[in-house]
């Protein structure tokens, strides 16, 4: 599946090539004195056709990680399965830190009855 993904965004990479190839054959034509409308007009379909081409897969592959960015059921994603682990050590270590904090606060408190104690015999 990310094989596929990422075959699909080296094609349309090289789309963008050819959009911007159009692009610029069109540019070039246009600034001769007298311009090939035939040829003008194939550029023209060929760009049209690479950016409605292009403008699909991007669309798609953003519908893509739409889904997988927020957590929903996807096969073969981790990201939730990753963002509830990660989670899950956070509270862990504040967990740890707040008991570390407890654990000082209940040596101090014990050494202050210590202290009176003795003061008092």
């Amino acid at each position: 599946m990310a094989n596929e993904r990422l075959k699909a965004l080296e094609d349309t990479e090289k789309e963008i090539a050819s959009v911007l190839q159009c692009a610029g054959n069109i540019v070039l034509e246009l600034s001769k004195d007298k311009p090939n409308g035939s040829f003008l007009d194939r550029q023209l379909v060929q760009f049209q056709t690479s950016v409605n081409r292009v403008e699909n897969e991007l669309t798609s592959q953003i519908r893509y990680l739409t889904q997988v960015a927020t957590g929903q059921p996807h096969e073969g994603s981790t990201y939730s399965a990753r963002k509830d682990c990660q989670m899950a050590l956070n509270r862990a270590e504040y967990a740890k830190v707040k008991l570390g904090e407890l654990g000082r606060t209940c040596e101090v408190m014990l050494e202050q009855q210590q202290q009176q104690q003795q003061q008092q015999t």
